[in-house]
């Protein structure tokens, strides 16, 4: 896959429409210094956007193979464009990540917004209580982010008590 590539027309759609998004998933986790293996390109998206994300996808030979109301799944025949997955968000959460996005440096330097660790690891332990299967790697993950320099750690321990996860605290610390 083309990361690049792929990033540079997310990212572009996006600018033309003048609206926030920000890389979540394997390559927020790279922006922030985790090499790690990833196979897809992971965004979030305001829930208003939804339906011109899709399109666009689509416009471009992506494959729409699950949309509901917080996520989609889009991959192209092509696999040099591969797999794009987006997570929707609305109101409250909406406005709190996009009020907080960072800027880093991308695949080749492109700047590319990505939430706050804090917002970053949140998302990762909802996952974990969506999909028990993925508790391994979600909490490598937040156990990295934990680690950064100025992150808020009651911040991130507060949304493993949010989300009933509470056991899970002693296997990050």
């Amino acid at each position: 896959m083309d990361f690049e590539r792929v990033l540079g027309l997310v990212a572009g759609f996006f600018a033309e429409h003048d609206r926030p998004w920000a890389l979540i998933g394997g390559l927020a986790m790279v922006a922030y210094g985790l090499g790690r293996t990833t196979l897809d390109v992971d965004v979030l998206v305001s829930f208003s956007d939804q339906g011109r994300f899709v399109a666009f996808l689509e416009s471009l030979g992506y494959e729409t193979s699950h949309c509901s109301r917080g996520f989609s799944n889009h991959r192209h025949a092509d696999q040099v464009l591969g797999c794009v997955d987006a997570v929707y968000i609305s109101g409250e959460t909406e406005q709190r990540i996009f009020a907080a996005l960072r800027q880093v440096a991308g695949p080749g330097g492109r700047p590319i917004p990505v939430p706050q660790p804090e917002h970053l690891a949140a998302m990762k332990i909802f996952s974990i209580r969506n999909e028990p299967r993925r508790v391994g790697r979600e909490l490598d993950d937040v156990r990295f982010l934990l680690c950064l320099d100025g992150v808020d750690a009651d911040q991130i321990l507060g949304a493993f008590r949010r989300y009933g996860l509470e056991d899970l605290i002693e296997q990050i610390q």
